[in-house]
């Protein structure tokens, strides 16, 4: 039936728009995430603490995968990429780059189908206005990077390609070419969760479905979201790198004594001592990382007294123990943390191996007279590690060695240098599958202060 002469005319009702693909918003968030880490510097944890929070948690999980992947074997997929480009990027649209990092990322070293992967990445550049005008090119190029990806990853070596040469010289200096070249293949592959427990690591290990390593720490493979994984909620235990939980483990029996852990957040140390009967105090400059030092506290239902100071300027009664886990350039934690690649640079090494030399000198001062200091760096660099432990020794005669003993600590005897001090390597622990295998790169010492 028609309508009257001269009523209004009712529009036609508007159709809703199509759900979007399953998938497409984890890879949003991963182009979104990419796009920091490469233009503006973030570092990949900062990138991620900008996502939606409303979004799935296998979502949010899915798109870190591909950020660290990316970036991991960043000088890889842009060579592969070159070769496709013959005129390079369009420098109209930066954003094309990150969408196709994603799409190659991908295609290359995760075990997603290649139609999901090109069709995706091709949708993530027709929803953006700056790349919709290469929506062709993204899937020409993809397309054929599909097709011939042994082809065009012949002849790239990515030991070299994904390692800043300044790196693999340092490391080649350090610890021998064949050495550096196993750290570099490792720092390639994802790595593993580990956790330190409260108690009982063969429990939580099969609840977690992973496997207690040597030194107790507990392996987990195929973790997906943290926070969803049994014992996390209870505050059963925390995350913390198999090498990372070693430090503190050299202070030996701390029931009851007073420990300062200096440059404390975000807790895990802190965790361990006081876990461990400590009086712990813990000490760092950051209101927004003691934040989370509290908040994991809380989680674990573990006490600490908490202070937000500069610790050159943290000045209390002497400690039966002073635990230092100085900044640094973190280069041990390449595999964990790739984006330390895009980040660092040689001169990072010298100054911060100028304010290590201040922290340990004021730690020393803090330590009681028979006491202990343990000064760690997850660095590789040997003037963040074992130069700064002989230089206050020279200085500080009153200092002396407690060296590591082999069988003191449970599966570090692997770790132990000549001089007693613990150095692990990334490509340490070889236990089958390369995603089972390595840790941290650490350096400790644990120095007395003589009575």
């Amino acid at each position: 039936m028609s309508s009257a002469p001269g009523a209004p005319r009712r529009p036609p009702a508007r159709r809703p728009p199509p759900p979007p693909p399953p998938g497409l918003a984890a890879r949003v968030l991963a182009v979104d995430g990419l796009e920091k880490v490469l233009r503006q510097g973030c570092a990949l944890e900062e990138a991620a603490e900008g996502f939606d929070p409303a979004l799935e948690p296998r979502d949010r999980a899915l798109a870190f995968r591909i950020m660290a992947t990316a970036v991991r074997r960043l000088g890889t997929l842009r060579l592969v990429l070159g070769k496709l480009l013959e005129r390079g990027l369009p420098k109209s649209a930066p954003r094309l780059e990150p969408v196709l990092l994603v799409g190659a990322t991908q295609l290359l070293f995760m075990e997603v189908p290649d139609h999901a992967a090109v069709g995706l990445s091709v949708d993530l550049a027709r929803a953006d206005r700056s790349t919709a005008g290469f929506a062709a090119l993204a899937n020409a190029v993809l397309r054929r990077l599909a097709r011939e990806k042994e082809a065009l990853l012949a002849g790239i070596d990515p030991l070299a390609a994904d390692t800043p040469d300044w790196l693999r010289a340092r490391w080649t200096a350090a610890y021998g070419a064949e050495v550096a070249r196993a750290i570099c293949a490792i720092n390639a592959v994802e790595p593993p969760l580990d956790v330190t427990v409260k108690s009982d690591p063969e429990r939580w290990a099969q609840a977690l479905s992973g496997e207690v390593l040597p030194t107790g720490s507990v392996r987990i493979l195929q973790a997906g979201p943290v926070r969803a994984l049994p014992g996390f909620a209870e505050g059963e235990w925390w995350v913390q790198d198999a090498a990372a939980a070693l430090p503190a483990r050299l202070l030996g029996d701390v029931a009851g004594l007073r420990v300062a852990d200096l440059c404390a957040a975000p807790g895990g140390k802190t965790a361990q001592l006081a876990n461990a009967g400590a009086r712990v105090t813990a000490v760092d400059r950051s209101g927004a990382r003691i934040g989370r030092l509290k908040d994991n506290l809380a989680r674990l239902k573990l006490a600490a007294d908490v202070v937000v100071q500069d610790v050159l300027q943290f000045r209390p009664e002497p400690f039966d123990a002073v635990l230092l886990d100085a900044p640094c350039s973190a280069t041990g934690t390449l595999r964990r943390h790739p984006d330390i690649a895009l980040t660092k640079r040689p001169a990072d090494v010298a100054a911060l191996a100028e304010l290590q030399g201040r922290l340990i000198a004021h730690a020393a001062d803090l330590v009681r007279p028979g006491g202990l200091l343990v000064y760690s760096t997850c660095s590789l660099e040997p003037e963040e590690g074992e130069a700064q432990a002989q230089r206050l020794l020279a200085a500080r005669p009153d200092f002396v060695r407690a060296p590591l003993a082999p069988g003191e600590i449970a599966g570090i005897d692997p770790f132990i240098t000549p001089q007693g001090e613990l150095r692990t390597l990334p490509s340490g622990w070889a236990r089958g599958e390369p995603e089972r295998s390595g840790l941290d790169g650490f350096f400790a010492t644990r120095l007395r202060r003589l009575p």
